[in-house]
């Protein structure tokens, strides 16, 4: 299997370089590129590798400038330490998105998954883009969303997040040992990252389906959100949501 890494710190592609070998000895790196500029100059003038490693920040531009100026039949693991590149990233030909610090165990995963598909689809090599694009579009979420905290940015798992909620017009979420964080992020994009497993219940509140014990009927005719964890707020389903919501809760 031949891989591209794009990757403009030295040390972390050499690091990603040595991973991906150690965990499989099939795979010859045929390059490992460090900018825009010599990655689009690469992919007009070298075959399309089996897959690609890729990180999104490059010192030059963001890695999708590539694939927006060559076209690359390659899936593509990305792997970054932003997480609010993933729908982009799914976008182009995705099919991983690993939060960096990156470790043999996530790499793993991610080929895992990549020969996974290839046994699945089987496809000749003029179909292969076509055929990969169901998987594209149900492409799993990132596990992590990455949030400040005094002077660090911390990975915080989405199955730890209980809810997501408007504080002073800031979005904020709340993890099951009740640690509350700030993003810069709106509503929107949390529930975009977050996926089927959370539920946006008003313009206020998103809220995971395994914080939720129960709901109960609230005043005109909207039900009331009782989570597993204390939250100093009511929660509460407007009735123009409650059958959908009802229909979900109903999915656990």
């Amino acid at each position: 299997m031949q891989v591209v890494i794009i990757e403009d710190e030295a040390l972390t592609a050499e690091d990603l370089r040595e991973s991906i070998l150690k965990l499989d000895d099939t795979v010859q790196v045929t390059a490992m590129l460090k900018s825009v500029k010599e990655a689009v100059a690469y992919f007009r003038t070298h075959e399309m590798p089996d897959l690609i490693f890729s990180d999104i920040q490059l010192g030059d531009g963001e890695s999708f400038d590539i694939y927006r100026t060559v076209e690359v039949t390659a899936p593509i693991i990305f792997c970054t330490a932003y997480d609010e590149y993933a729908l982009q990233a799914f976008k182009a030909n995705g099919i991983e998105y690993i939060l960096k610090p990156f470790t043999d165990a996530t790499i793993a995963d991610a080929l895992r998954k990549y020969n996974t598909l290839r046994r699945s689809f089987a496809v000749k090599e003029t179909g292969a883009g076509n055929a990969l694009d169901a998987v594209f579009e149900h492409a799993p979420k990132p596990a992590a969303i990455l949030v400040h905290y005094k002077d660090k940015i911390v990975p915080v798992r989405l199955d730890s997040i209980v809810l997501f909620y408007i504080e002073k017009e800031t979005l904020c979420l709340m993890t099951f040992d009740r640690q509350h964080y700030y993003l810069k992020k709106s509503l929107e994009e949390a529930e975009q990252l977050c996926g089927d497993v959370f539920f946006r219940v008003n313009r206020q509140f998103l809220v995971n389906r395994k914080a939720i014990k129960d709901a109960s009927h609230y005043l005109s005719r909207k039900l009331c959100v009782n989570l597993n964890v204390s939250f100093r707020e009511v929660i509460t389903v407007s009735k123009e949501k409650t059958p959908q919501f009802l229909s979900w809760l109903g999915e656990r």
